[in-house]
């Protein structure tokens, strides 16, 4: 086998070579927005933890329930079959009619956990759901991914909000039930809006269910609702229940609440109307929309949810990078999002964008202006780059009309601005 000597510079071949590695030049170029766009794909998708781990944590959840359910249900069979075969004095006809009863019961079991097996098994494909979705994201289809990303955080911020017709109807209309949140969300819901009616059973209900996890993260919401319910029953001036239920629901929480207890059994001395600042706080309603906040919190911890919606999170993240003095003043350009009032509520407890440099944009191609785009100055004092200027002239023969003044110069009366 015989191998051809490297081409030199004289060489026929040495053309061709040159070709070669003009085309890799102009494929590497090809690749580099390519790369870029995977490296910010790649970064954004290290903030979707909230995204798989709501459907997990609700799955995880289901799975505990239905666990607890088998647990107690059949413990209880056993136990009843044990009083059966001990008791000597059972007749074989009461003791068939105990093990059909039992029987009946375990079958019943039985419908319960196919119900609950088939809700597992969509929980499973949603979780699987948002596996495959991750995955489906490239640099070719990245646009259409981060329109899809963009709704989801619509609805997540309509859910939290409490629009949740609005919220299913976007799920449904853009496809993306499995995405979103909507069952879960749904379950909170129930809650809240009992609370909003002034009914603690709900949340009570929910604060059971949960009572292993919420002990763990030591939840104080359970002791507040019990408060709260002990409140109502001495706003009815139903004294003889208050005193009753305080011996049976808050005595527990003394050695942790003792305070709390103590300052919420004063109010039995006090009636609903009183003028004691610290008693009267007690009895207003905004204490409901406390416990509506805190179960919000509860609620998102939880499930591994942010408190504030992803929507603001992410909108403070930009109005942070964007947010100057400048901002504030009343000759901000309108182009500037925090020349609207709402980003600027948005953006008030932000902390000022760190600018090392200033940086000059143009005003026609919204590009930075620099060493290699430099400025130019028109005779009216407006500044535009050499890109936008240039184009222009050619264009119109050599003339520059100003965009915002309206002013009409040659090319040649420019002068160019020096960025130090």
């Amino acid at each position: 086998m015989e191998i051809d000597p490297p081409a030199s510079n004289g060489n026929p071949s040495a053309p061709a070579g040159s070709a070669a590695v003009a085309a890799v030049a102009s494929a590497a170029a090809a690749a580099a927005p390519a790369a870029s766009k995977m490296t910010q794909l790649t970064e954004s998708l290290k903030l979707e933890h909230q995204f798989l781990r709501v459907p997990f944590e609700h799955y995880k959840k289901s799975i505990r329930a239905n666990h607890r359910v088998v647990e107690k249900e059949v413990s209880s069979v056993i136990s009843g079959v044990g009083e059966v075969a001990d008791s000597a004095d059972v007749s074989r006809d009461e003791a068939v009619d105990r093990l059909s009863s039992l029987v009946s019961r375990l079958q019943g079991l039985k419908r319960k956990l196919e119900e609950e097996s088939r809700t597992e098994h969509l929980q499973a494909q949603r979780c699987r759901a948002r596996l495959d979705h991750l995955e489906s994201a490239d640099s070719e289809n990245l646009s259409d991914w981060n329109n899809t990303r963009l709704k989801r955080i619509l609805v997540d911020y309509m859910l939290r909000m409490s629009y949740y017709d609005t919220a299913v109807k976007l799920a449904e209309t853009s496809n993306i039930q499995d995405l979103v949140d909507l069952d879960v969300f749904q379950e909170a819901k129930r809650v809240i809006d009992a609370l909003q009616n002034k009914e603690v059973g709900p949340a009570l209900a929910w604060c059971a269910e949960n009572k292993a996890r919420l002990k763990k993260s030591k939840s104080v919401f359970e002791f507040q609702l019990r408060l709260q319910e002990f409140i109502e029953l001495v706003r009815a001036e139903n004294y003889t229940r208050a005193i009753a239920y305080a011996r049976k629901y808050l005595a527990p929480w003394g050695a942790t609440h003792m305070k709390e207890v103590q300052r919420v059994m004063a109010t039995l001395a006090f009636k609903s109307s009183t003028e004691c600042a610290t008693y009267k706080v007690l009895f207003e309603p905004k204490q409901w929309e406390l416990l509506v906040d805190l179960f919000k919190q509860e609620f998102c911890r939880l499930y591994g949810m942010t408190v504030e919606p992803l929507l603001n999170i992410y909108l403070q993240a930009g109005l942070s990078a964007l947010k100057t003095p400048y901002c504030y003043e009343d000759d901000c350009s309108k182009e500037d999002p925090l020349s609207q009032e709402s980003f600027r509520k948005l953006a008030m407890p932000l902390p000022y964008s760190k600018q090392h440099h200033s940086k000059l944009v143009c005003y026609i191609t919204k590009e930075l202006m620099d060493t290699e785009n430099p400025p130019l100055v028109l005779p009216n004092g407006y500044v535009y780059s050499t890109k936008a200027l240039e184009e222009m002239a050619k264009q119109n023969d050599g003339k520059i009309t100003c965009p915002r003044s309206g002013l009409v110069c040659n090319y040649t009366d420019l002068v160019k601005a020096y960025i130090s």
